[in-house]
C-alpha cells in the first residue's frame, strides 16, 4: 500500500497515470493532466460505471448537456447565492485560505456547514493567526465557487461554466420525458465536466478546479417507486448514521425496518456497495457510507449519505461519491425560474417528480483504486485492478529477440488490438517485464517463446499466459486467446 500522498503522487507520475496540469511551466493548483495510463483506467472505470448503474436499466439514458450555462438556471438552481465556501484572508499578506480546511489543519473541528459568524467565533476563540506570516485575519466571507465566463465580441453575456453536471439532466428532464416513455422512475445519466473556483485546491485528486463527475438522476413518483428490494435485501455493508454516529454494518432490510430508511432508498445503497465490493474490488471494511445531517446536510436534501472509502494518502475515510434523496426541489425551481411547469401527468394525476441523484468523482475513484489495491510487501509490488479497469488487459512479451518471435508477437498483437488495447514489451528480462506490467495493473502477460514459432514442438501456435495476482501460468492455443481475454476482461455486472 502507497502510505502518503507524496509516495502515490510520485508514483502516478512516474507511470504515466496523471500529474499536474501545464506541468512543464509550472502547473496550476487544482488541475490535473491524465497520461496514457490514468486515461485508460479513467475511460474503463467510467464505462464499469456506465454498465452497471445506466445499461442495463431500460429506464436510464445517457446525455451530453453544455458545459457553459448562462445565468437564469444558476439563479434557479441556488448555485448563485448558495454554491459558496468561507474564505479567510491575512490583513498582511493577503493569502487567502478556505477557512474549514485551515482550521482542520490546526486541529480545530468546524461544522461541514458552518457559516462566517461560527467560523470567526472558532478563530477567535483559539488566536488563530495567519499561518503563512502570523498576521491578524480579516472577517471571513462567503465565496461563490462557480467559474464565470463573459461571452460575445464585447463580452456582455455572462454565464458559467457548470459547477455540477447535475443540471443537465434537471434542464433537459422535460424535452427527453416527453420524446421517451412518459413513465416514471426515469433516469439520466452524465458523465462529464464540472468546474469549481476552490480556494485551496489539495490532495491530489480530491479537490480540483476541474472535475469528471459520473452522476445518474433518477426521476421519480414517491408514492410510487418500486425496486427488485428482494434481491438486495439481505446485503450488508458499514453505515455511520448521523443520530448515533456509530459504525455499523447492517442490511438493506434492518435499514428499512429499524433506521426509517425508505425501501427504495436502501436498495440503492446496496447496489453501490456491491458495485465497490464486486466491480470495482474495494475490501469491505474499507468502505462505508456516512449520513450527513443538520448543519451539514444539503439544504435541498431530504436524506443525505457520503459514499466514503478509508483511503491511507488522504488520512482515513474520504468522500468518493453520494446518494442524494432531493426532493421535488430541483424541477421545481426550476419550473419556477423558466416559467415552464415540469410537472407530468402519471395515471391521470399531475407528479412534480423527486429526483434520488447518485453522484460520483471519477478523478477521486481514480486515486482511490490506486491507494487501496496498490501492495507493496518489499519483494513485488502489484496493482491488483480487477481486469476491466486495467490500463492494459494485456501485455505481450516476446521471451527471445528472434525474428521469428518478434514477427510472431507482432501478429499477435495485430490481432488482438482490433478488440483489445494490449502492450507489446520486449525490453529487460522476463522478470523485470512482469515486474513493470505487475505494477500498472496489467492482468494477464502472453509470453511468445522459441516453441510457439517451432512447428516440431508439440507447444506450436500456443503461448504461455501468466496471471497477475497468483502468477499461475497456462500455456493457450493462439486461436483461443481472443476469446480468452473476453471471458476473463469483460464487466458482466
Amino acid at each position: 500500500m502507497l502510505m502518503n500522498i507524496d509516495d502515490l503522487t510520485a508514483f502516478a507520475k512516474e507511470k504515466g497515470f496523471f500529474w499536474p496540469g501545464a506541468e512543464i511551466y509550472g502547473g496550476l493548483a487544482g488541475t490535473y493532466d491524465y497520461g496514457h495510463l490514468g486515461t485508460l483506467m479513467k475511460r474503463r472505470f467510467e464505462q464499469c460505471w456506465l454498465s452497471y448503474f445506466v445499461e442495463g436499466n431500460n429506464d436510464y439514458y445517457m446525455i451530453e448537456g453544455a458545459l457553459i450555462l448562462p445565468e437564469r438556471p444558476l439563479i434557479a438552481s441556488g448555485h448563485a447565492a448558495r454554491f459558496n465556501d468561507i474564505l479567510v484572508g491575512c490583513s498582511k499578506c493577503h493569502t487567502y485560505s478556505r477557512a474549514d480546511v485551515m482550521l482542520a489543519d490546526l486541529g480545530i473541528k468546524v461544522s461541514e456547514g458552518a457559516n462566517p459568524t461560527e467560523i470567526d467565533a472558532a478563530i477567535k476563540a483559539n488566536n488563530v493567526k495567519c499561518q503563512k506570516c502570523q498576521g491578524a485575519l480579516l472577517p471571513s466571507k462567503a465565496f461563490n465557487m462557480m467559474v464565470d465566463v463573459h461571452l460575445g465580441p464585447e463580452k456582455s453575456e455572462k454565464g458559467y461554466l457548470r459547477p455540477e453536471t447535475a443540471q443537465s439532466p434537471y434542464l433537459n428532464f422535460f424535452r427527453e420525458f416527453n420524446i421517451l416513455r412518459k413513465s416514471l422512475p426515469f433516469g439520466l445519466a452524465v458523465i462529464g465536466r464540472a468546474y469549481r473556483n476552490e480556494i485551496s485546491p489539495r490532495q491530489g485528486l480530491y479537490r480540483m478546479r476541474e472535475l469528471t463527475q459520473a452522476e445518474l438522476q433518477i426521476f421519480f413518483d414517491p408514492e410510487n417507486f418500486k425496486t427488485d428490494f428482494e434481491s438486495v435485501k439481505k446485503t450488508a455493508f458499514q453505515v455511520m448514521p448521523f443520530k448515533t454516529k456509530q459504525l455499523v454494518r447492517v442490511t438493506a432490510e434492518e435499514l428499512v425496518k429499524s433506521y426509517d430508511v425508505p425501501e427504495f432508498y436502501a436498495y440503492h445503497m446496496a447496489k453501490i456497495f456491491i458495485f465497490y465490493r464486486d466491480a470495482i474490488g474495494i475490501p469491505e471494511d474499507k468502505f462505508r457510507f456516512l449520513e450527513k445531517g443538520g448543519d451539514e446536510k444539503a439544504f435541498y436534501n431530504r436524506l443525505h449519505m457520503d459514499i466514503e472509502a478509508n483511503i491511507e494518502s488522504w488520512g482515513g475515510f474520504k468522500e468518493i461519491g453520494g446518494l442524494h434523496y432531493r426532493g421535488d426541489y430541483d424541477l421545481t425551481c426550476h419550473s419556477k425560474g423558466s416559467g415552464k411547469d415540469m410537472s407530468v401527468k402519471i395515471n391521470g394525476k399531475d407528479v412534480m417528480p423527486n429526483v434520488l441523484e447518485l453522484s460520483f468523482g471519477v478523478d477521486r475513484n481514480v486515486w482511490a483504486m490506486i491507494d487501496l489495491l496498490y501492495s507493496d510487501d518489499k519483494t513485488r509490488q502489484v496493482l491488483r485492478l480487477k481486469p476491466w479497469i486495467s490500463p492494459f488487459p494485456a501485455a505481450i512479451l516476446p521471451l527471445q529477440k528472434d525474428e521469428a518471435v518478434m514477427a510472431k508477437a507482432n501478429e499477435i498483437r495485430g490481432s488482438l488490438s482490433r478488440k483489445f488495447k494490449v502492450f507489446l514489451d520486449e525490453a529487460g528480462s522476463i522478470g523485470r517485464r512482469y515486474a513493470r506490467q505487475d505494477e500498472i495493473g496489467t492482468p494477464f502477460c502472453i509470453t511468445i517463446d522459441f516453441d510457439t514459432v517451432n512447428r516440431e514442438s508439440k507447444d506450436f501456435d500456443t503461448v504461455t499466459v501468466r496471471e497477475r495476482d497468483s502468477k499461475a501460468q497456462e500455456r493457450i492455443k493462439i486461436s483461443e486467446l481472443g476469446a480468452f481475454l473476453t471471458d476473463r476482461t469483460s464487466y458482466r455486472g
